[in-house]
């Protein structure tokens, strides 16, 4: 009877210390990884970026980069056809031209963003967007296929940021001959969004 007792005892101990572990663990990953991503000095960033930086207004980044997600998608799905194909001037993108600026953006600043937070000291190139409009051929997309890859592209990006810790956030690199850290290009994210948000409700909806 002993023996059996304290082969229960035992038992009951394994369990209740493999639990112990196991919430531990989970409160470490949660402790490391989603750290609060402040505001990036002005010394993170070249200046040009601080038209966009400044539009952000917020002190939960992952969160804005979900909702401006979810409205992004929702305000360009309201759009009709014509809206999607129209240009205000004639040497102006088509909103269509301007949601794939928004993803090449994207995924080049998280690029960035990757390289950085994995210390790589390699210098970046720029890019050429007003090159990258005409041949990317959105116009002439479905908006479905558009909205389709931005979310693919931002789940992605929110998926890279949750995953850094203070260190990564805090590392920096030189992409077009301009110191960026991590943190600044995931605020420039957030707010070259915003920008071109406005630009369509001001200078295509009205």
């Amino acid at each position: 009877m002993d023996k059996q007792l304290r082969s229960k005892t035992i038992i009951r101990r394994t369990i209740r210390n493999f639990f112990i572990r196991q919430v531990f663990a989970v409160f470490l990953n949660i402790k490391i990884f989603q750290v609060k991503i402040t505001m990036p000095n002005p010394d993170e960033y070249a200046p040009y970026y601080e038209k966009y930086i400044s539009k952000v207004k917020t002190d939960d980044p992952l969160e804005a980069l979900e909702e401006g997600k979810k409205k992004l998608i929702k305000f360009i799905s309201k759009l009709g056809k014509k809206q999607l194909k129209y240009r205000y001037t004639e040497d102006k993108w088509t909103i269509k031209e301007i949601l794939q600026h928004l993803i090449d953006g994207e995924r080049i600043f998280t690029y960035r963003a990757l390289r950085f937070a994995r210390n790589d000291k390699s210098p970046l190139p720029g890019f050429d967007e007003k090159a990258y409009a005409p041949a990317s051929m959105a116009t002439g997309r479905k908006i479905k296929s558009i909205l389709e890859e931005y979310e693919a592209v931002r789940n992605a990006t929110i998926a890279l940021y949750k995953n850094l810790d203070e260190e990564m956030l805090f590392r920096s690199g030189t992409a077009s001959d301009n110191k960026m850290s991590v943190r600044a290009l995931l605020y420039v994210t957030l707010g070259h969004e915003l920008h071109h948000l406005e630009v369509i409700r001001e200078k295509y909806l009205n």
